[in-house]
Parts: C-alpha cells; sequence; structure tokens
C-alpha cells in the first residue's frame, strides 16, 4: 500500500477545502454583522471544542501523521486563530509542510511499529498502514466533518461542491452542466 499516494493529496486537497470553506465562513459574517468569534468560538454541543479549535486539530492530525510515520518534527499551531486569517494560515501551513513531505520518507512506513499513546496511557500497537486506516484519517475527517458542520449550523451556504471542490478537476469536458 503506498501511504504516501493515500495520505498526502487527500490532506493537501481537504485543508484548502477547509480554507475555502472558512473564507466562506468570513463572507457569511460581514454580509451578516457578525464577528469573526460568532463562527470560530461557535460548537455544535457546550462540551465539543469550537470551530477555530477543530481547524487547530485538523493541522495537528496532519502533524501527527508525519510524526508517526516519518519521524517528522511535530508543527501543531498554537491556537491563536482569533480571525480568518490566522485559521486559514494554520491550514495553509500545514497543506505546505505535507506537499513538501518527500514521497521517498513513507518508503517502508506501511509495516512501521507505531505505538499510538493516549493522554490517559491507553497504548495501541498497530503497523504504519493500519494507523493510516484507523486512526490517522478517521481523526482526520472527524475535525473536518465537525468544521464543516459547525459553519453550516450557522447559516453558512456550503453544499457538497464545497466538501469535495477537488472533484471539479476530474470533470469531463461537455458534461456539466450549463458549462
Amino acid at each position: 500500500m503506498d501511504l504516501y499516494a493515500l495520505a498526502i493529496p487527500t490532506y493537501a486537497q481537504m485543508l484548502k477545502g477547509l480554507s475555502a470553506q472558512l473564507t466562506k465562513g468570513e463572507a457569511f459574517a460581514a454580509e451578516h454583522g457578525l464577528s469573526p468569534d460568532d463562527l470560530l468560538g461557535a460548537r455544535l454541543a457546550p462540551d465539543m471544542f469550537p470551530l477555530s479549535t477543530q481547524v487547530r486539530f485538523v493541522c495537528t492530525q496532519a502533524s501527527d501523521l508525519l510524526r508517526h510515520l516519518t519521524g517528522a518534527e511535530s508543527f501543531a499551531p498554537a491556537d491563536d486563530a482569533s480571525d480568518f486569517d490566522g485559521a486559514r494560515a494554520q491550514l495553509a501551513d500545514a497543506a505546505q509542510r505535507i506537499q513538501a513531505t518527500p514521497p521517498s520518507t513513507f518508503d517502508g512506513v506501511a509495516d512501521k511499529p507505531i505505538a499510538l499513546t493516549m493522554p490517559n496511557g491507553i497504548v495501541f500497537d498497530m503497523t504504519g498502514a493500519q494507523f493510516v486506516r484507523d486512526w490517522a484519517l478517521p481523526q482526520f475527517y472527524f475535525h473536518l466533518t465537525t468544521a464543516y458542520a459547525i459553519l453550516r449550523h450557522k447559516g453558512v451556504a456550503l453544499g457538497k461542491p464545497d466538501w469535495v471542490s477537488h472533484m471539479f478537476a476530474y470533470i469531463r469536458p461537455g458534461t456539466f452542466p450549463g458549462g
């Protein structure tokens, strides 16, 4: 299994997609006279983290992927996205770091033993492939989906094209309605 080909393009395109969703959120806030914190501080439930933290966690998941598989230094951002520019800067930095990772750093990582230690002391033992499939991608998508859901919950007009905007590159010419 080529974990680089699976993970790196996926992470890069979804980080860029979330950035575009935040841009729509910022425009929505301005149009409706909301402060950035009205969206960046929004939560789906009282015990869930706000949008700004979901963005940070998305970036942290990108860092964790590289750290566990390639030994790269962690680059988790501080929780300082008090405005949309700061949140987008976190995402851009994570995307840049992910894309700058050479494919060769993933050589042999599918069978690499990974010991994933939780804050409560539980340790999960798995291979690199299991880590990507069963932990890294699900965690990444959890925080991406939560960020998207918070924006939708607050009224930002997002839809499937915003979630899979990278798919427009694959449209067969002449098949797009009206285009």
